[in-house]
């Protein structure tokens, strides 16, 4: 199989080789309307003039005449009217020439061989040394009417110069061809470290490192590729982290399960223990029945295909309706809620949205302090819905910010532990939005608590 390095060559030699047929094609066609008839014109005024000047001087000598003529660079044929033929300068390649010609010559009118030369595709006239690209004129010696037939001889005219022509035009080939193989190497040189680079992270070698330091497409696609491979590894990291995550919150719970259920196993309980045992399996099993509810709609989410199932339907209701499911746990913290959620609606999914306020509105209860308050705003206007959670609660250090939107990332463990926290609800809330091509913000401060701004695209169908 070809090499693209081959197919760059062979694809530049084709186009040299096609644009230098198309060239010399071109300029046949140009030399054959405008200067074909452009030399004729010029050959038979100096051919004219040939003549005349030695009808006007018949003292010369005619061959010594011609001769000298000939040596300015053009090859010359005098015939009589018996047929008599001289040559000078250089010879004819083809000599033959019809008589008919010969005898309009000698009877006075001009032959514009040159003009009338036949159109070829591949072959300039000018070049080709035959007795009928010639200007034919009469002449008159004494009593004699002869014929003289005259061209530029080339080789003559442009010998030393046809010499340097070739020899420019073979370098530039040459030269031409060197300088194709090695810029081509240059250009596929990053495509083949890219081929290479492709093979590591199909084999899951993410940590690629390119060499390339180029400004063009090439170098754009290099730098791409190196990001990407980046990516490809943090998301290999995370994916193995999610994995170790996810393990450990599922075997925590079983261990706790296992353990207590066979501690009930024995007859020395007494009840007060026996229930007590009984409520640690049951809050474990809930918690269990949590995470795996959380995967499952994680696992939806990342799918993005055809999740969403938007209706029209008032958020302010839907939050209402969350804030008073959640009565009993705000009011044994004795918190104190303050809402500002005027009529809204909205075109999203009415379910998933359930899902972050109830998420937002659970965080904001946990993390508070007893006798705190969380506040809930709601505006909207031509393009977007604006939502607002803020509590007073414990707050989350700056450090800790750039990671709560990160799977099973837990800011205090114990805490979290305590209150059946799996580290996926901020990850679940963040997704949503996003699906919505909404966004999310965070502001916080360490024991002042805790504000989430949400932007939701105000594109509803009344």
């Amino acid at each position: 199989m070809k090499t693209l390095y081959i197919r760059i060559v062979l694809t530049i030699i084709i186009v040299m080789i096609c644009s230098s047929l198309l060239s010399f094609f071109f300029s046949n066609v140009y030399y054959h309307y405008n200067l074909k008839p452009y030399n004729d014109k010029k050959l038979t005024k100096m051919a004219l003039d040939i003549g005349t000047f030695y009808e006007d001087n018949n003292e010369i000598e005619l061959s010594n005449y011609l001769n000298s003529v000939s040596k300015l660079g053009y090859q010359i044929l005098i015939v009589d009217e018996e047929e008599n033929k001289s040559y000078y300068g250089g010879s004819f390649r083809d000599k033959k020439l019809d008589r008919k010609v010969i005898d309009s010559v000698i009877n006075g009118k001009v032959y514009h061989g040159i003009a009338e030369f036949p159109t070829s595709l591949f072959v300039t006239g000018f070049f080709d040394n035959t007795l009928s690209n010639t200007i034919g004129v009469p002449v008159k010696s004494g009593n004699n009417q002869l014929a003289l037939f005259m061209r530029p001889n080339v080789q003559l005219q442009f010998g030393e110069l046809r010499i340097l022509f070739s020899i420019l035009l073979l370098l530039t080939i040459i030269l031409s061809i060197i300088l194709v193989l090695v810029s081509t190497r240059y250009i596929v040189k990053p495509i083949i470290k890219l081929t290479e680079a492709t093979k590591k992270i199909s084999e899951g070698k993410y940590n690629v490192h390119l060499q390339i330091n180029r400004q063009d497409e090439i170098g754009k696609l290099a730098n791409n590729f190196s990001h990407m491979s980046q990516k490809l590894g943090q998301i290999e990291a995370m994916r193995q982290e999610f994995v170790s995550n996810v393990s450990h919150e599922i075997q925590s719970p079983l261990a706790s399960i296992q353990g207590f259920s066979q501690s009930l196993q024995t007859k020395s309980l007494s009840e007060e223990q026996r229930n007590h045992y009984l409520s640690i399996i049951e809050e474990e099993s809930r918690r269990m029945s949590l995470l795996s509810k959380q995967l499952l709609t994680l696992a939806a989410l990342d799918k993005e295909e055809s999740i969403l199932q938007k209706t029209s339907f008032d958020v302010a209701e839907q939050i209402k309706q969350v804030v008073f499911t959640t009565e009993w746990s705000w009011r044994n913290k004795d918190l104190a809620i303050d809402l500002e959620l005027p009529q809204t609606l909205v075109y999203a999914d009415k379910n998933l949205l359930h899902q972050v306020w109830t998420n937002l509105m659970t965080n904001s209860i946990k993390f508070n302090h007893q006798g705190g308050s969380i506040s809930i705003k709601l505006s909207s206007n031509e393009d977007h819905v604006q939502i607002e959670f803020q509590d007073t609660g414990i707050g989350i250090s700056e450090h800790d910010l750039t990671q709560i939107f990160n799977r099973f990332f837990i800011v205090d463990k114990a805490r979290n532990r305590k209150e059946s926290s799996s580290g996926l609800g901020l990850a679940i809330v963040k997704q949503i939005i996003e699906l919505h091509n909404g966004r999310i913000e965070v502001i916080s401060k360490v024991g002042e608590g805790t504000k989430f701004h949400l932007s939701i695209p105000n594109n509803h169908i009344l």
